[in-house]
């Protein structure tokens, strides 16, 4: 018998600012962030108001774990100690592995206009945390985008979407944790139902118009800026009797003990403690 993937919560963001005052929404971050395993933190940026991002992100280290961020509306320039540098377009992605240690920016290329979208937290195993930085910048034609026979429009940006008519493989894959990550665009009246595999933890973030999932009796409305994460089960159903836009985000937990002082993610206090030392020592990043 087929089961089906429930809500188990429901979750409101909280707004927050973070670089040198740039405000957004921290729709996950903050104590119990084991419920998210693998997942640490997602941020939300929805403005029109260049006071609020203007500022940027300047030079700031990270340890530990995988950024990803993806871009609705602006642009948005990287840079880093490693000699990168990338332009974050609309419908563009970057992927950047923090591991031993990354120093970058990420500023404004605009003073006017609409800045949107989103910024993930993917935490690395015990084995990779210590392994070599990486970057990665996927122009917004090289996002793998398709629309499914019910007529939903899918950016696949990690992992591969499936729903038994439909599939195309991501912009990213990723081991260990083997993340999923989606951008659902429901029409009113359609639905969607993409295969994650068992014991993947799985998350829908509504950022604009409401969706329903199934409950422990009955379809649960889940209204604009709402994240949920649903149980374990066969099967996920989708729908929207308004329309819908969503991100799905699942991940294979890890397990493992996670400890964070601001942008380090280690498995042990003793971890900070060396990364604090070796930022200090000016040998974080080599």
């Amino acid at each position: 018998m087929t089961r089906l993937r429930t809500v188990i919560d429901q979750h409101i963001g909280h707004p927050a600012s973070d670089g040198a005052g740039v405000r957004l929404t921290r729709v996950i971050g903050g104590p119990g962030i084991e419920r998210f395993d693998p997942f640490l933190m997602l941020d939300q940026f929805d403005t029109q108001n260049p006071d609020d991002y203007i500022a940027g992100f300047p030079a700031h280290p990270h340890r530990g774990f995988e950024t990803v961020t993806y871009m609705l509306e602006g642009r948005m320039r990287h840079e880093d100690h490693l000699g990168n540098t990338g332009l974050l377009k609309p419908g563009g992605v970057q992927w950047m592995t923090a591991a031993h240690g990354i120093i970058h920016s990420e500023m404004p290329e605009q003073v006017e206009g609409a800045m949107r979208g989103f910024q993930l937290w993917l935490n690395l195993p015990a084995k990779d945390k210590l392994a070599p930085a990486g970057y990665r910048d996927i122009e917004p034609e090289d996002v793998p985008r398709v629309t499914t026979g019910q007529g939903v429009g899918v950016t696949v940006i990690a992992g591969r979407f499936d729903d038994g008519e439909t599939a195309i493989d991501g912009a990213v894959q990723r081991p260990d944790t083997e993340p999923h990550y989606y951008d659902l665009v429901l029409p009113a009246g359609t639905s969607v139902a993409p295969q994650i595999p068992a014991g993947h933890r799985v998350m829908l973030y509504v950022y604009e118009g409401s969706l329903q999932v199934p409950g422990e009796r009955s379809n649960e409305n889940v209204a604009s800026n709402r994240l949920v994460r649903l149980g374990q089960g066969d099967e996920i159903q989708l729908s929207s009797d308004q329309g819908a836009r969503v991100l799905l985000l699942a991940g294979k937990p890890l397990n493992e003990p996670i400890v964070q002082y601001g942008p380090f993610v280690m498995n042990s206090r003793e971890e900070i403690e060396q990364a604090l030392r070796d930022y200090r020592d000016g040998v974080f990043a080599v």
